[in-house]
């Protein structure tokens, strides 16, 4: 009979892995002595010994009494399963039960507690500048599956970072959790302002651009989000948002935003110079993309200069130079023509 299981499902137990282990060597093996026990699981003699107390603790084993030679290892039996194993689930669920009691009393408490506003169950205003950054922090590291987010101006701070609402702790999102964020492109002109972007994305993060970002919001696994009260004072609190409705229609405003804004996953130029000319024309048709898309999201030459790590003047030669091949006069002229021609190319992600 084959009783192994895994860990996963022996967690509301509480019961260790060799204790749970132990428990089903004893189940298919009455009577089994200590050795045999150890030898069973893969112990030592001295592990098994105190698995099997910690088995009868918890009701679920015995020591088989009866004549015994001295010197020779306890034998043990476990209890059947189904009322042994019960009443510890039983236990479990009552303790369960006390603690969800004690974090409703907590709950209170914190709800209650001086300075902090919360209209509801499904809205929370913090206000303080630490209290924000360390709400964000939390529910940053909470995310187990995506967080989406858009930045845009006043900021906190000069120089923004992925995250833009705070940097608390250095917190940053867990591996495998997928980062989507969209930047204001007005916002981003400021040296330095876009390299700290580029630079803070997560390896599962994707950056795109967007002139007139309508607010700044994060949301976090669906469960979740957080935005500023005020949209011209980021630093005057922040409402976090618990609604599943208003999560829906928050989730849907930031795709709809999504779809319209341009992608930017913009590499390091490589040394063309000492590349074949097949990768010389590949570099400059990527390089002139990028530049295409940059524009049309509303960026100026300096800043694309920045991002592509270009001189001002390299950037405004490549417009200069579609502009004469599309017979366009103006850079929406080019944008347009461009997007016509399938330049920009593949631009869903």
């Amino acid at each position: 009979m084959d009783v192994s299981s895994s860990d996963a499902l022996w967690a509301a137990t509480g019961l260790g892995s060799v204790a749970r282990q132990a428990l089903e060597y004893l189940v298919s093996h009455p009577g089994a002595d200590e050795d045999a026990v150890a030898a069973g699981t893969g112990v030592s003699t001295a592990a098994a010994r105190t698995a099997l107390r910690s088995l009868e603790a918890e009701l679920l084993a015995v020591r088989i009494e009866g004549q015994r030679v001295e010197g020779q290892p306890t034998r043990w039996s476990a209890g059947p399963p189904r009322s042994s194993l019960g009443a510890l689930l039983a236990r479990k669920r009552q303790e369960l039960a006390r603690a969800e009691l004690y974090a409703e009393q907590l709950d209170e408490v914190y709800r209650t507690a001086p300075g902090r506003q919360i209209a509801s169950d499904l809205f929370e205003v913090v206000e303080s500048d630490e209290q924000v950054g360390a709400r964000y922090a939390h529910l940053l590291r909470s995310s187990r599956h995506e967080v989406l987010h858009f930045a845009r101006p006043p900021y906190v701070t000069r120089r923004i970072a992925p995250t833009d609402t705070s940097t608390a702790a250095g917190a940053t999102v867990r591996p495998g959790v997928r980062l989507r964020s969209v930047y204001d492109s007005d916002g981003i002109a400021d040296d330095g302002c876009l390299e700290t972007a580029l630079r803070g994305a997560p390896t599962e993060g994707e950056l795109r651009l967007l002139p007139g970002l309508p607010m700044k919001l994060a949301i976090f696994d669906d469960v979740a989000a957080i935005m500023p009260l005020r949209k011209d004072d980021p630093a005057a609190g922040s409402l976090v948002v618990h609604s599943s409705t208003l999560l829906e229609v928050l989730t849907a405003l930031f795709e709809s935003v999504w779809e319209r804004a341009v992608p930017l996953s913009l590499e390091s130029p490589s040394a063309s110079h000492a590349a074949s000319p097949e990768r010389q024309e590949a570099a400059l048709h990527t390089r002139t993309r990028d530049i295409l898309r940059l524009m049309s999201a509303g960026m100026k030459d300096d800043a694309i200069a920045r991002a592509l790590r270009l001189s001002r003047r390299t950037v405004q030669t490549h417009i200069s130079d579609l502009g004469r091949q599309l017979g366009a006069r103006t850079r929406f002229q080019i944008a347009l023509l461009a997007q016509e021609r399938g330049l920009f190319g593949d631009t869903e992600g």
